[in-house]
């Protein structure tokens, strides 16, 4: 498959010295949720192709949470980034003009939607919320749409309570991405934790896609020392964005590099997506106004 993304490549050259001329690299930011090594290998395939296609350098940044990637993206030092729908309302309110959403990454069932999940150890005695009750609950990042603003809107709802540390949960605390979540409850450091998955597929293998299958993949944990005790209602899966401001050439090349990977190169679309895709299709603004509303109520 490779070789077919190569051949297709080498029809659109010509167009690289061109593009090469308007921009001197292309820059990825990857949000947290794996250990930054992890993070780059993951995404090196995607930045090879971006640097044949358009004939530049591609560089990669791992910043320590959320907020490094909005930053740079609003800074202009990050031309491409795979962002949670909190992560684009941030942006977006932030800077209306900063970033286009481009795509976003479809399940099997070629839905764009997926869950934050709530989960404990098997042994923990821990089934439901209801059981977390003065327990030390996890989360990812405040900037995480899956790793804290729905469950910070809907497990409110679900218990009565407040996620204020000491009122229904006996500590709310954050371990600084969906990897170290998983890791912290699967070591026992904490009681629960959540992060995100698409819900399809089989728990024990951590779902089709998302962190846990990430987790799962990597041996990091045993789906079956695991057990989720509580789910979302669907959430709008993130956007892949771009600089507002790069030249409309580039951004149609990355672009179709990346409407294209999954047809050719699935193991690297895989890689990329955190798991089994059906590819990356195209998105707009207006899929994410209900998040971008529900963000602003949570920042005032």
């Amino acid at each position: 498959m490779k070789k077919v993304l190569a051949a297709t490549l080498a029809t659109t050259a010509l167009a690289a010295p061109a593009m090469a001329q308007e921009i001197d690299e292309f820059r990825i930011g990857i949000l947290g949720g794996e250990n930054a090594q992890d993070r780059l290998a993951s995404n090196q395939c995607l930045a090879d192709y971006v640097s044949e296609e358009l004939g530049v350098p591609v560089r990669m940044f791992t910043p320590a949470d959320y907020n490094g990637v909005i930053q740079g993206l609003l800074g202009g030092s990050i031309d491409l980034a795979w962002l949670g729908a909190s992560g684009y309302a941030a942006t977006h309110i932030a800077d209306p003009d900063a970033v286009e959403p481009v795509l976003v990454k479809t399940n099997l069932d070629g839905s764009y939607g997926y869950h934050s999940v709530g989960f404990a150890r098997t042994d923990s005695g821990i089934d439901s919320l209801e059981a977390m009750e003065d327990k030390v609950f996890g989360f990812g990042d405040p900037n995480s749409t899956s790793g804290y603003l729905i469950p910070s809107v809907e497990i409110p709802a679900a218990t009565g309570g407040t996620m204020e540390p000491g009122d229904y949960f006996g500590d709310v605390v954050f371990t600084g991405g969906h990897e170290q979540t998983i890791v912290a409850v699967a070591n026992g450091d904490i009681d629960a934790g959540v992060t995100w998955a698409d819900g399809l597929g089989a728990w024990e293998d951590g779902y089709n896609s998302g962190a846990l299958r990430k987790a799962s993949d990597a041996g990091l944990v045993d789906m079956n020392e695991l057990v989720e005790i509580w789910k979302s209602e669907p959430i709008p899966e993130g956007p892949i964005v771009l600089r507002e401001a790069l030249p409309d050439d580039v951004k149609a090349a990355v672009t179709e590099v990346m409407n294209d990977l999954h047809a050719n190169d699935e193991e690297c679309a895989y890689s990329v997506a955190a798991g089994e895709t059906a590819g990356f299709e195209p998105i707009g603004h207006e899929a994410y106004e209900t998040i971008i509303e529900v963000r602003k109520r949570e920042m005032e």
